[in-house]
């Protein structure tokens, strides 16, 4: 009976069909079994042989951008200055893995850092024989930056470098000044300036030129001259450039060359401290820097940093970093109780438009009475503005800027040197902090007595751009060579901040 149901159902007997396809899907099946297996066991060898003593794997899963638990040197501020010492460090050890070297900088977007907001301005107009130095030896870098900073497979480095020169006005007043420093500048210095893989010495000087009222008159037409006794024009290796384009290109090449980066805040040191007793008979806690505590951004998570030696190269927040290994909080005549004279300083830059204002031979203008002027581009647009009073330092808990100092302060100077700007509108104008020396308005490099392992390149109170390639070289033979070998900076070091000897600029902007 029950043979007879299935053999008179049509679709009892459809079911044989589906059977035949069943049996050859199974081997299929069989087939993509297997090959997921020997995969898996692929990818667990891979990681068995990856958790093999010497290898950097972990159980834990690791948050993205923590930077190496160990490294010889960490550079504390990922800014030009920074960038420049990680270079020139891995420039002179040769090997790439000879130094381990970490860059920790807090800003990722670098939105408020001091390098990309300044007027990129480069000048060996100085009094000081070491800032001419540096200049001189950082302008021959820039025009030969190909030769140091290019990347195999990128493109070429482009800084933009315009060599329309620095213009200074002196006042009757101050023409003395202006006399005694042009005599500095044109002074033959000799300058081990690297060319290609050569160190070569040669003697260099500052090409300047005094200029009187009727030959500035008849060099620029369009400059009101009143008022001026005298004028210092360069000549060569001076005017401005991108400050973006040499801080990306010096990172560029460093990190190629092996250096690690991190984007992460600088919160603490654990040190190792000894007493030690001075020949005045002051006790004094030196410390030794162990490790760096680098937390990571938006995150309470920390890594601490194995290192061996550190530079402070944060700009305006060096200060701070300085005081979080107690220097400037011990008593008040002693040498822990002398901070580092470094803050932040807000300066505002303003970008103008006018049609009918100097064309393609305007220099960098620094007027006497503190306003300064410099073309930006080619469509009649330029770049000005001036230090405040002492006592009239902006709020430096934001950078707002500050619409009515142009309007009362700046304008109406840069109209009366230049007449045409009495029609000029504000295009843009944006704010930014510098790393200003309160002592003495001159860079801050080499060792702390107190913290015999953390070097400080700060404090160059607007003239650190500029400087950045020489300043970054002296700092890496600091290191590892133990003293200077190209420029002497020995007048710029801290010994002169505890010993209260000042050693001033006179041509500060």
């Amino acid at each position: 009976m029950w043979r007879k149901l299935f053999t008179s159902v049509p679709a009892f007997r459809a079911l044989k069909a589906p059977c035949r396809s069943f049996k050859s899907s199974s081997r299929g099946a069989e087939k993509d079994f297997f090959k997921d297996l020997d995969a898996q066991l692929r990818a667990f060898r891979d990681k068995a042989a990856a958790a093999m003593p010497g290898s950097d794997w972990s159980p834990i899963e690791l948050t993205p951008g923590l930077p190496p638990e160990r490294a010889d040197v960490v550079i504390v501020g990922g800014g030009v200055v920074g960038w420049s010492i990680a270079y020139w460090l891995k420039m002179k050890a040769r090997v790439r893995d000879g130094l381990r070297v970490l860059v920790v900088e807090k800003d990722p977007t670098y939105s408020q850092a001091s390098t990309v907001l300044s007027c990129g301005g480069i000048r060996q107009q100085f009094s000081l024989k070491e800032n001419i130095m540096l200049s001189l030896f950082s302008a021959h870098f820039m025009k030969n930056i190909n030769n140091h900073l290019c990347v195999v497979n990128e493109d070429p480095v482009d800084l933009q470098f315009n060599h329309s020169g620095y213009l200074f006005l002196a006042s009757e007043k101050s023409a003395h000044i202006m006399e005694e420093n042009y005599r500095t500048q044109r002074c033959f210095y000799y300058l081990i300036i690297k060319h290609v893989f050569d160190f070569i010495g040669r003697y260099v000087g500052a090409k300047v030129a005094l200029l009187s009222p009727s030959q500035l008159k008849e060099r620029f037409p369009w400059m009101n001259t009143e008022g001026v006794a005298l004028a210092s024009l360069g000549l060569e290796n001076e005017g401005w450039f991108d400050p973006w384009s040499l801080l990306n290109a010096l990172r560029r090449k460093a990190v190629s060359m092996g250096v690690y980066q991190c984007f992460g805040e600088v919160t603490g040191f654990k040190c190792a401290a000894n007493l030690a007793e001075t020949t005045d008979g002051e006790v004094l806690n030196v410390q030794r820097i162990k490790y760096v505590n680098v937390r990571m951004p938006n995150s309470l998570e920390y890594q601490p940093v194995e290192c061996a030696v550190v530079v402070n190269a944060a700009g305006a927040n060096s200060g701070k970093i300085a005081s979080m290994l107690g220097i400037g909080l011990g008593p008040k005549e002693s040498v822990s109780g002398v901070p580092l004279p470094v803050e932040p300083r807000k300066r505002f830059v303003y970008v103008v438009h006018c049609p009918d204002g100097p064309g393609l031979d305007t220099p960098f203008l620094i007027d006497y009475s503190g306003v300064y002027c410099r073309r930006e581009g080619l469509g009649g647009n330029y770049i000005t503005g001036m230090s405040p009073e002492e006592t009239e330092e902006p709020d430096i808990s934001n950078l707002d800027v500050d619409h009515e100092f142009f309007q009362e302060k700046v304008w109406h100077r840069l109209a009366h040197r230049i007449p045409a700007f009495e029609q000029l509108k504000v295009s843009n104008a944006w704010a930014g902090f510098y790393d200003y020396n309160t002592f003495d308005q001159n860079g801050i490099i080499g060792l702390h007595p107190l913290v015999p392992n953390m070097y400080f390149a700060t404090g160059f109170s607007g003239h650190g751009l500029q400087q950045s390639p020489a300043v970054g070289l002296a700092v890496a033979e600091l290191i590892l060579d133990g003293g200077y070998k190209t420029i002497d900076l020995s007048a710029l070091d801290l010994k002169r901040i505890l010993l209260q000897e000042p050693i001033l600029e006179s041509n500060i902007v």
